[in-house]
């Protein structure tokens, strides 16, 4: 059973730059990985998703901004933050896939999220 810790939020200014991993206890064979958050008082939305074959897909809020990205030999999972927005502002989640998609009902073993806060 793959189980995914996210890490590296926090607080930032606008404009600013963060970068988030996501680390899987086991293999990391999941054919599609994504990032997702939720902030306060709001639904969990998609962000950006990364496929085996390194093909990607990011929200329209995100684009060009934000990157995901994975590292094969270290089982990790990357989402590279920049110009940052207080908009971004949410609990930051990664979970596995089964489709390449944004939307979270088809993504589980939840990690149990990281902090973002741009003011």
């Amino acid at each position: 059973h793959v189980q995914l810790v996210e890490s590296g939020g926090g607080s930032v200014q606008v404009g600013g730059s963060l970068r988030l991993s996501c680390a899987a206890s086991g293999y990391l064979n999941s054919p599609y990985m994504g990032w997702f958050r939720q902030p306060p008082g709001k639904q969990r939305e998609g962000v950006a998703v990364l496929g085996r074959y390194g093909s990607t897909l990011h929200a329209p809020s995100v684009k060009g901004r934000f990157t995901v990205s994975k590292d094969n030999a270290k089982n990790t999972l990357y989402l590279q933050m920049n110009s940052l927005k207080p908009e971004d502002t949410a609990m930051y989640f990664c979970a596995r896939g089964t489709t390449f998609t944004l939307a979270a009902a088809y993504f589980s073993s939840w990690g149990q999220g990281t902090q973002v806060t741009v003011s």
